[in-house]
């Protein structure tokens, strides 16, 4: 049994809302997007990305409308997951502490990110969108890369 299913047995698997099932096609989209990237600092932001666009997925289906009508500080993705979704708590800070890193790659910082951060963030990405889809009760969905026409 996975720990996600550990922390949450008594949790009945409910409809998922569009838009999380949206993200996290978004998410696979990413990861194999980022599985093509020559660059290192191309494939680590693609799969931080992907990780985010999952991370958004369980947090947009599980996240409820605030209470109170006072206006809050805005707050990143990594800052909601665990409160939405605590046995994705880890994850949640191991990524908010490669965003940094991603934005560096993001600016054309390309030494920023070696090649075998950017796999093993691949990898961990990879791991991650699967307990998103876990966490949400909907089968893993694997993209398969197209093979172009000709």
């Amino acid at each position: 049994m996975s720990a996600i299913a550990q922390a949450r047995p008594e949790r009945p698997r409910a409809r998922v809302a569009p838009s999380a099932l949206a993200l996290m096609a978004s998410a696979r989209r990413g990861l194999a997007a980022a599985e093509s990237e020559a660059s290192a600092a191309a494939r680590y932001v693609a799969a931080h990305l992907a990780a985010l666009r999952a991370a958004a997925a369980v947090v947009a289906a599980r996240a409820e409308p605030g209470t109170t009508g006072r206006r809050r500080k805005p707050q990143s993705v990594w800052e909601l997951l665990p409160r939405v979704e605590p046995a994705l708590c880890e994850w949640a800070a191991f990524f908010a502490a490669g965003a940094g890193k991603r934005a560096a790659a993001e600016a054309g910082l390309s030494r920023s990110v070696s090649p075998r951060e950017a796999d093993d963030l691949l990898r961990d990405a990879g791991t991650f969108v699967g307990l998103a889809e876990e966490a949400l009760g909907i089968p893993a969905q694997e993209v398969l890369p197209l093979r172009s026409a000709g």
